[in-house]
């Protein structure tokens, strides 16, 4: 069954639930006022009977002394002796000679009681009389409640009626306004479909109604996964492109290599190097790959701790003068005592990953620069280098995985796989920093780290 349909139907029961209950309140209502009206007519009835009857000496009630009263034809009177015979009744009884109310002349109370003799539905008064403390009689009025039954079985039909049409009705007004406000329910279905039948994820749901309604809301949260899924689905095709074409590379080289030796039938030792050289890189490359698939599931554990900067550049400046060697000169041009919470490792993973890029960019004799400092509450490392530089167009991109700029950095064998900046950037942003990078072609390139730098915790005060 549809939501369209459950709805309609939920409406319409709703509707017609609704409707009933007040028809059951309204026909209970004026059954009372019909049943009261009636009452108050054998209340008035048995009031002038009773100024004008007399009892007799032998203390019976004397017909004779009784005037004529204006009785309808829907008000009738009998009157029992206490010996149950009946005395006298109205003359609109004509032969009947029955018991208006058989269970209520049984009765030693007033009492009313619907009866139902051969003259029809009757509402029966039935009232013992007494001359002083002895019974005389039994006195019982009726009125007619054929007009209070025509009135109750109007009154069902025309409940019901109403029920049904307003049913009918509502069920008509809920398909239609229900069918209106599902139709971009529809759209977003339709769309789902032709996405899955086309693997299009360009596509998108218009959205022709409120965009402050539920719907609108649905349908632009809609949208915005389908972007956030077309951009995972880009690039993840653009990751397994560079995943594919950085793994064939070494291969072939190491497939060549092999193939050359097997041609000359010895080990060649050049060959042998080149073979270690490129399962290296394929090595790397699968310990970084590791590295950021767990960086982005957030299953890169990061162990915080006071870390104190200083001591931390130091060792990294040593570490690559040692890389560097006489090629390029690494200068220490100002550091400061900062600490930070942080995990030292991958600190220092980012600032080996750093001077090792400005290293291998820098011309033969250029400099690579390292300062640390205080901007404000946060810590500055800065790592610049005179290489040869980024493109502008190039630098919106440089932290994206596997992205080189390879018009201003020439790969060799030893070049990266555009995955250490993207890491790097990974690691700084969950400890609460962030990296700017700029660059000039041909004049070199500036990266800068910021990271909050630790509070001393507050001293308790003497007061």
């Amino acid at each position: 069954m549809s939501l369209r349909l459950r709805l309609t139907i939920l409406y319409s029961a709703l509707t017609g639930g609704i409707l009933l209950i007040f028809g059951v309140l309204v026909y209970f209502l004026v059954n009372v006022l019909l049943v009261t009206q009636i009452d108050n007519t054998i209340i008035e009835t048995y009031s002038d009977l009773l100024k004008n009857w007399r009892v007799s000496s032998t203390g019976s009630i004397a017909p004779g002394l009784m005037p004529d009263l204006n009785l309808t034809t829907n008000v009738s009177y009998q009157v029992w002796d206490r010996h149950g015979r009946l005395s006298f009744s109205s003359p609109n009884l004509g032969m009947f000679t029955k018991p208006l109310d058989p269970l209520g002349i049984q009765s030693r109370i007033s009492i009313y009681h619907d009866s139902y003799p051969t003259v029809g539905h009757l509402r029966v008064l039935t009232i013992p009389l007494e001359a002083g403390d002895r019974p005389i009689g039994i006195l019982q009025v009726a009125a007619s409640m054929a007009v209070v039954d025509v009135a109750r079985s109007a009154m069902l039909e025309i409940i019901a009626i109403i029920a049904a049409a307003s049913m009918a009705v509502a069920a008509a007004a809920s398909w239609f306004a229900i069918e209106q406000a599902l139709s971009p329910l529809s759209a977003v279905t339709e769309t789902a479909l032709q996405i899955s039948r086309a693997d299009d994820l360009s596509q998108r749901i218009p959205n022709p109604g409120s965009k402050h309604d539920e719907t609108g809301r649905f349908i632009a949260a809609f949208n915005e996964t389908l972007e956030r899924l077309e951009q995972i689905f880009t690039s993840q095709q653009r990751f397994l492109a560079d995943v594919s074409h950085e793994l064939r590379t070494p291969l072939t080289v190491i497939k060549g290599n092999v193939d050359l030796m097997r041609r000359m039938k010895q080990v060649d030792e050049e060959s042998l190097d080149t073979i270690e050289d490129e399962s290296d890189r394929l090595t790397r490359l699968v310990g970084n790959l590791l590295l950021e698939a767990q960086a982005e599931s957030g299953k890169l554990p990061l162990y915080f701790a006071p870390v104190e900067l200083d001591t931390l550049l130091l060792d990294v400046f040593k570490e690559m003068r040692i890389l560097a060697r006489d090629r390029v000169n690494i200068k220490l041009t100002e550091i400061d005592q900062i600490i930070v919470n942080g995990d030292r490792d991958r600190l220092k993973q980012v600032l080996i990953n750093l001077v090792s890029n400005a290293i291998k960019y820098t011309p033969k004799g250029g400099d690579v620069y390292l300062s640390l400092g205080k901007v404000g509450e946060n810590a500055r490392l800065i790592v610049r280098d005179t290489g040869q530089g980024i493109a502008v167009e190039d630098l919106p991109h440089i932290f994206e995985r596997f992205f080189r700029a390879e018009k201003s950095r020439t790969r060799s064998k030893t070049s990266g796989f555009g995955l250490g900046l993207s890491i790097s950037y990974w690691i700084i942003n969950h400890h609460g920093g962030h990296i700017e990078v700029d660059s000039a072609e041909n004049k070199g390139t500036t990266f800068c780290i910021f990271l909050p730098i630790l509070k001393p915790p507050e001293l308790p005060s003497t007061d």
